[in-house]
């Protein structure tokens, strides 16, 4: 049995389905993780969707920005995005049974020595943390009144994590750290608004960090599986593995096999960029 972990797909379904013959994955003997953003601004996230819940156990599923976009359009909350590709999502027979599964997918799932996020932790949380703030969200997203935290889930404040925070923003500060944020300040402030806040580390934000260059780093001690961040590409460190490469922009779509890290990548047909990607 084979564990492989594959960057962000947002709608790449027929890169998807190439990568994993090209694997030979085998859902019946191997399993897949997913590290978030399944869906959006591609063109097949219908598609995706559908065979991603086809894999029922065999597939391990952690929640990104788009996913949770997508959750929020369909219930009409946030705003509709021009480049945004989910109108067949909200318009399948079978939308609600999809959207249901994917609100009840965590944003942080802990395995071993090995744990998956979409973006990244603070810098002071433990991975035994950020599993337990994860099952917070979870819960307020599988919850009866679950609208209610869709209409307070959006947002970039607070910046700062403090145990103390309750209510909406204790939530909001998860949300925003596990499938939004790529710098923190020295301080460990989450940084969205500056010039280079989503740009590779050479040229990021001045007085900022990558969140996994911060130090003290409290969740160092565990390889964090992410991806979120194509400007910066396949990043591989002893505690980091980094996987979103671009397939969306043109790029490639990448798995790694956890047992050795062994890597394997196919090219992506190429699409425009449009301002303000991510």
């Amino acid at each position: 049995m084979a564990t492989y972990a594959i960057g962000d797909l947002q709608g790449c379904y027929d890169p998807l389905c190439r990568l994993l013959d090209y694997i030979s994955f085998d859902p019946a003997a191997d399993r897949v993780w997913f590290v978030g953003d399944l869906v959006n601004r591609g063109p097949a996230s219908l598609e995706v969707l559908r065979f991603v819940k086809s894999l029922e156990t065999s597939a391990t599923v952690v929640l990104g920005n788009h996913d949770l976009h997508l959750i929020m359009q369909a219930d009409g909350f946030g705003k509709v995005n021009k480049e945004d590709t989910l109108g067949d999502v909200l318009g399948a027979a079978d939308r609600d049974e999809l959207l249901a599964w994917l609100r009840a997918q965590p944003l942080f799932h802990l395995e071993g020595e090995w744990a998956m996020v979409h973006a990244g932790l603070l810098p002071s949380w433990t991975v035994k943390q950020a599993k337990r703030l994860s099952d917070e969200v979870s819960a307020a997203l599988t919850a009866e009144n679950y609208r209610d935290f869709l209409a307070h889930m959006w947002g970039s404040e607070p910046a700062v994590w403090q145990d103390d925070l309750s209510g909406w923003d204790r939530l909001r500060v998860v949300v925003n750290a596990m499938t939004r944020m790529r710098y923190v300040t020295l301080e460990g402030a989450m940084e969205f608004r500056a010039a280079g806040s989503k740009a590779p580390p050479d040229k990021g934000p001045r007085g900022c960090v990558p969140w996994f260059a911060a130090a003290p780093r409290a969740s160092a001690d565990h390889v964090i599986v992410c991806g979120h961040w194509s400007a910066l590409g396949y990043r591989e460190e002893a505690n980091l593995l980094a996987l979103d490469t671009g397939c969306l922009w043109g790029g490639s779509l990448t798995a790694v096999r956890l047992e050795d890290r062994q890597v394997s990548r196919l090219p992506c047909p190429q699409q425009e960029k449009p301002s303000g990607w991510d």
